[in-house]
């Protein structure tokens, strides 16, 4: 007998508030968070009361709106208490510091200082600690933002363009959270910010931000005039090109063959691939700049997924039989070539070994994989392994409560 999901406005609202709360949140947690009583907390989860200044505490310390806990608006996807405060923060630091407002204690950085919480807070992106990264763009921006304001008016340029890297980290934390909302508003910023830079790579970089979100947000179209627009406008001189130009072409014309790839244009992805691999090879090894890493593994690796997305299942598994380092990529490229691995496997028909590649990833890195779509995306296609193996893997995925996810079903075009 098919199980019917309940959508999330069918849970009642006590029901929501024992979803949000969570496992690692007790009632006697919760009440210690909002100040009220441990009764109190009881009443509301089993719908017995509910006045406005408790739904408004229950809202405060949940991280989530008010609409969210009457079943009006669906929550963040697979976000617990310290996602949502996260992303509030965040959201905050986005909003403020676009307008100016910026925290009464705060000290304007030197530009050595700014630079190096830059680098911190990528590192810690491409190590898949996307909480982690979020809280620390939220502080980020406002620094940027004191340091902005502190520069002389014909003296600036320099400083805005720590402030764009800011408002692209904060997207780019922000879409793979979920937040596509935020997402769309900080890279709005992050343009702004470069138009004002004196460097000709920012505005490229940033368009090829908002291309990934539109990727993710399922408009395919849009998505891949932007990333070819990226690609041509950051393409370099190969004869004079610097690593750090090559670095940001590589991964940008990668990126333009993968959004080609999702939309079933294999001519178009054929040849920004052949582009990849190029750069890659005249790069030989991997190198990091600009906000992303790249060199001939890393065209190799994501050549994987780009023909898992053309169906070509057959090229895709002869280039994981010949790929035999991937320690030089960053941990969260690993972690993305164990899923293409894994969804090769699949589309092959090798079950067991596509869970197998699929649970290697999700034990090795259970907080990344928290935040990603594809995860569910190979189970679903995965018809034929062993029920206990399923079982196993389902349950590390940490699927949201039934109803709970707000957004458009992900798929092999959309999870990237």
């Amino acid at each position: 007998m098919e199980t019917i999901v309940p959508r999330w406005s069918e849970y009642t609202t006590g029901e929501r508030i024992k979803i949000l709360r969570g496992k690692n949140i007790r009632q006697t947690d919760l009440a210690e968070m909002t100040g009220l009583s441990v009764p109190t907390i009881q009443q509301v989860e089993q719908d017995k009361r509910l006045t406005l200044p408790t739904l408004m505490a229950l809202a405060a310390a949940l991280r989530v709106d008010t609409a969210v806990i009457l079943g009006q608006q669906k929550p963040r996807r697979a976000m617990d208490h310290g996602d949502r405060t996260t992303m509030r923060n965040l959201s905050v630091a986005v909003h403020d510091t676009a307008v100016g407002l910026l925290p009464a204690d705060i000290e304007p950085p030197s530009s050595d200082e700014l630079r190096q919480s830059i680098t911190r807070c990528w590192d810690l992106y491409w190590q898949g600690r996307y909480v982690e990264a979020g809280g620390v763009a939220a502080l980020l921006l406002a620094e940027a933002g004191a340091h902005l304001h502190a520069q002389p008016a014909d003296a600036q340029a320099e400083a805005w363009s720590y402030l764009c890297d800011a408002y692209r980290l904060s997207a780019y934390v922000a879409n793979l959270m979920g937040s596509r909302d935020l997402a769309y508003a900080a890279i709005g910023h992050a343009a702004q910010a470069a138009d004002r830079t004196a460097d000709d790579m920012r505005g490229p970089l940033v368009a090829s931000g908002r291309a990934w979100i539109y990727l993710r947000d399922a408009r395919l179209d849009e998505a891949l005039a932007l990333a070819e627009k990226s690609a041509v406008d950051i393409e370099p001189r190969f004869s004079t090109a610097t690593m750090g130009q090559l670095v940001a072409y590589g991964s940008h014309v990668n990126f333009a063959a993968v959004v080609a790839s999702r939309m079933g244009n294999k001519e178009r992805a054929t040849d920004y691939l052949s582009q990849s691999h190029a750069t890659g090879a005249r790069m030989g090894v991997e190198r990091r700049a600009h906000g992303t890493l790249f060199g001939p593994v890393s065209a190799t690796t994501q050549a994987v997924g780009i023909n898992v997305a053309l169906g070509h299942t057959g090229k895709a598994l002869t280039l994981i039989k010949s790929i035999k380092d991937v320690s030089p990529l960053s941990e969260a490229a690993r972690n993305r070539y164990a899923m293409d691995k894994a969804m090769a496997q699949a589309d092959a028909k090798q079950w067991d070994a596509s869970l197998d590649t699929l649970e290697s990833a999700l034990v090795a890195a259970p907080d990344w994989a928290r935040h990603q779509a594809l995860p569910s995306v190979i189970v679903q296609k995965v018809g034929r392994a062993s029920t206990a193996r399923l079982r196993r893997v389902s349950k590390l995925i940490g699927a949201v409560p039934p109803g709970a996810d707000g957004f458009t079903p992900a798929t092999a075009r959309t999870a990237l």
